[in-house]
């Protein structure tokens, strides 16, 4: 059975033109629009199986990112459906669900609920996560005077040590040191090798290639390829 469906989606957004009520007077006056609709995502369906790994590709603008925020659950279609099977954790924004109020510690145990794991799976994996972070000096320090580098540490290491049966990631690994970033790409292909799904997008094309064996390239909101990701890759750079 597969762990994702993406069925006929459809996903339009507002695009705004004024941006202050005078700006909004003189358009009016004008019979200019005021807003148009922008079809982030045209019809797109696929599948996505057990243990795959998935690249979605695209230029800024394509849906990729639209995409994989209606497979988290953020979003929802305006039409068709998005099915997943299995818990889901989303590595979409840095540090979305943290709270800067709140230390390094307390939010481990806030984001862990979040992605819906309970405190005995947290309390088994805490030292796991404050290890991998490699914050531990910090971790009772609220999270509000973190760098953008340790906040995203402490996010990506509790992400990846849910108990996860798919994992979505977008462009989190472009933040981050050169060494942390191996560190994260190994533990990724580590989740990959004990059967977990992976959804991937990012620019790194080189990366997502070797990350991952399948290629979805979106063009315009609607699917130019589906296939294998070296061959996905070499279109979006054709």
């Amino acid at each position: 059975m597969p762990r994702i469906v993406v069925d006929a989606v459809h996903k339009d957004f507002k695009l705004r033109h004024t941006h202050s009520i005078k700006e909004t007077f003189v358009a009016a006056v004008k019979r200019k629009p005021l807003t148009t609709d922008f079809h982030a995502l045209d019809g797109v369906s696929f599948e996505i199986g057990e243990g795959e790994s998935v690249a979605l590709l695209g230029f800024n603008g394509s849906g990729k990112s639209t995409m994989l925020k209606l497979i988290s659950g953020v979003l929802t279609p305006d039409q068709g459906r998005v099915l997943t099977r299995g818990r889901v954790a989303g590595l979409i924004e840095v540090g979305a669900g943290f709270h800067p109020d709140l230390s390094g510690r307390e939010n481990i145990y806030l984001n862990a609920a979040i992605l819906g794991m309970t405190k005995k799976e947290t309390d088994d994996r805490y030292e796991q996560i404050v290890e991998f972070s490699e914050i531990e000096q910090f971790i009772d320090t609220e999270v509000k005077h973190y760098s953008s580098g340790m906040f995203l540490r402490l996010a990506f290491s509790v992400a990846i040590h849910t108990e996860v049966d798919i994992l979505l990631i977008d462009e989190i690994l472009s933040v981050g040191d050169e060494p942390f970033q191996k560190k994260c790409l190994a533990r990724i292909r580590q989740l990959h090798d004990q059967g977990k799904t992976l959804v991937v997008v990012s620019h790194d094309l080189d990366m997502v290639a070797s990350l991952c064996e399948r290629g979805i390239l979106l063009r315009g909101g609607k699917i130019a390829f589906d296939g294998a990701s070296d061959e996905a890759v070499g279109k979006m750079r054709a």
